[in-house]
Parts: structure tokens; C-alpha cells; sequence
């Protein structure tokens, strides 16, 4: 299933919801009223079990079609992004042509990392599709992106054995890890991937069994309509099930918690000459089966 969070101009409350088609959003607690009790969101919704969502499934797939009532055209609703983590844990460095591409215009080192590198991202980075990313020019002037494949977390995973881990996955989605060079530079980390609007997610969550092998995704973005980033989930340094391993191994991971899996090459930064968002510009994000994530760029 393909999970999206929506509102509608008659009712402003986030909404959890399904993708009936391309086209079309299905209210999930209204079209399930009175045969399943489904949470009110998407993060409260996979914490609460492989039951629940064996119990949504059957019910779904037994619809031939839906009423009317409980449907809307996805142009005439506002889609925001499909949950907010309780943590965003992101990977650095995870495609060997960003490796080679970041020694030469982030000072990071040409070697292969050994391992994962990690950092996160708060949940008030997240901003959903059509929402702006903050250009705040006191801040940053060298704002970049980064299209990557987002994992969202279904069941606590702590020390889970690379072999176990996409057990715990609920499924995937597109993130844009949007980050301050300048301010990585002068030592801020948390700063340069932190701020709000730093974590555009969605549009939708997709489940697995839609995505059995997250490594066969082809990744691309583009600012302005002009392609920037073009690659593929195979090229990972290291894939999902060695990063649930790695972070599971001191960290908790929680339902609902999302882990962003890296960039491949073009990075603005690398540019020549470096390239940097600006005020205006439209970045979007595509990753096969899952969608197209665009954000606007705006000053604050």
C-alpha cells in the first residue's frame, strides 16, 4: 500500500489515507469505519503492530471499489509529509561517486568509510511536498541538496542482526537532505542538517511488499527542471539491512523512525562552479516506484 497524510479545504486535520490510484486519496478511517479502528496517523498507525496492519490489508483488498464518500482527487487536497519521525538518522557518504565528489569540495576524506557514517536530524526538519525549504541568508549561503531514499522503521529494532534487519522495515519513501556547507565548515553540524525545512519528506510511505528489494531504485533530482542528481539505490556503499545493523547496535530504533540512506553524486557543492540553492528556485525529488518529492525554495 502506498500511505499518505492529507487534509481538505473543508476540513484542515491531517489525515491518514491511501492511494487508490494514481489520482486518488482514500480517507482510511471513514472507508474502514466500523471494521477496523485505524489510528489517526501514520506514525501511530505502524506502532501499533503487524495485527492492525494484517487487519487494514485484508479490508483493503477485499474493496472492489470504493464510495464516493470516502475518496477525494489528490489535486484537490493538500498533501503533507506522511508522519514525523521521532528521529531521523542520517547516512553520509554511502555512494562511492559522492565519496569521490565530497573529498574534492567538502574537505571529507577519499577513502571509503569502513563503516556507516552517521549524523540525524531533529523532527522539526521535516516539511512536506509543496512546503518551502528556509533560505535564511543569515544562516547559510551555500544551501544544497541531496535526493535519498528514505527507510521508515516498523518495529523496535535494538543490536538486529544484518540478516533480520528488513524485518523491521514498515517501508519507504524520498527525503531531500538538505544541508548549510558553510555552516558543516565552520564546525556546526547540527546546524548545517538540522534546521527546519532541512528534511523535506513524502510524498507518500510505501510498504515493502510493493518494494521487496530497496536496492534496485533509480534516484534522480532536479532544480529548476534542470538534472543535478541522477543514480541508483544499487550503487549503496552500504545497504539498508548493514545501516539497521550498524545504528541497532547503539541506538534504538522505534517505529516510525526514518533513516536516510544517503546521496549519490551531484551534490551542488561539487559543482563547477559550485552551484547553491536560491531563494526561488524548485527542487524535485524522484525515486522509482515511490513518487516525486518538490519543495520551493524561500527567503526567510
Amino acid at each position: 500500500m502506498r500511505f499518505a497524510t492529507f487534509s481538505t479545504s473543508a476540513d484542515p486535520s491531517p489525515r491518514l489515507g491511501i492511494l487508490a490510484d494514481r489520482d486518488t486519496v482514500v480517507d482510511l478511517a471513514r472507508a474502514l469505519d466500523g471494521e477496523v479502528s485505524v489510528p489517526s496517523n501514520l506514525r501511530d498507525y505502524i506502532a501499533a503492530g503487524d495485527s492492525v496492519h494484517a487487519r487494514v490489508t485484508a479490508a483493503v483488498n477485499q474493496v472492489s471499489s470504493w464510495p464516493a464518500e470516502v475518496t477525494h482527487p489528490l489535486a484537490n487536497v493538500t498533501v503533507h509529509a506522511p508522519l514525523r519521525p521521532g528521529k531521523i538518522i542520517g547516512v553520509g557518504l554511502n555512494y562511492v561517486e559522492h565519496v569521490e565528489e565530497s573529498s574534492r569540495s567538502l574537505d571529507t576524506d577519499k577513502e571509503l568509510p569502513e563503516r556507516p557514517v552517521l549524523f540525524s536530524k531533529p523532527g522539526t526538519a521535516v516539511v512536506g511536498p509543496g512546503e518551502p525549504i528556509r533560505h535564511d541568508g543569515s544562516m547559510t549561503q551555500q544551501l544544497d541538496w541531496e535526493c535519498e531514499l528514505a527507510v521508515v522503521i516498523g518495529a523496535p529494532a535494538r543490536r538486529v542482526a544484518e540478516c533480520d534487519a528488513l524485518d523491521h522495515v514498515f517501508g519507504y519513501s524520498i527525503t531531500n537532505d538538505i544541508s548549510a556547507r558553510d555552516q558543516r565548515r565552520a564546525g556546526q553540524w547540527f546546524f548545517s542538517k538540522g534546521q527546519d525545512s532541512y528534511a523535506p519528506l513524502g510524498p507518500v510511505v510505501v510498504t515493502t511488499d510493493e518494494i521487496p528489494d530497496p536496492h534496485i531504485l533509480h534516484l534522480a533530482l532536479t532544480v529548476n527542471g534542470d538534472e543535478r542528481q541522477n543514480g541508483n539505490s544499487k550503487h549503496m556503499l552500504f545497504r539498508v539491512p548493514r545501516l539497521i545493523e550498524d545504528i541497532s547496535s547503539g541506538v534504538t530504533l522505534e517505529p516510525g523512525d526514518v533513516i536516510a540512506t544517503g546521496s549519490p553524486q551531484g551534490v551542488g557543492a561539487a559543482m563547477d562552479p559550485p552551484t547553491f540553492l536560491q531563494p526561488g528556485d524548485v527542487v524535485s525529488c524522484t525515486i522509482e516506484n515511490i513518487g516525486v518529492l518538490t519543495n520551493p525554495v524561500e527567503a526567510v
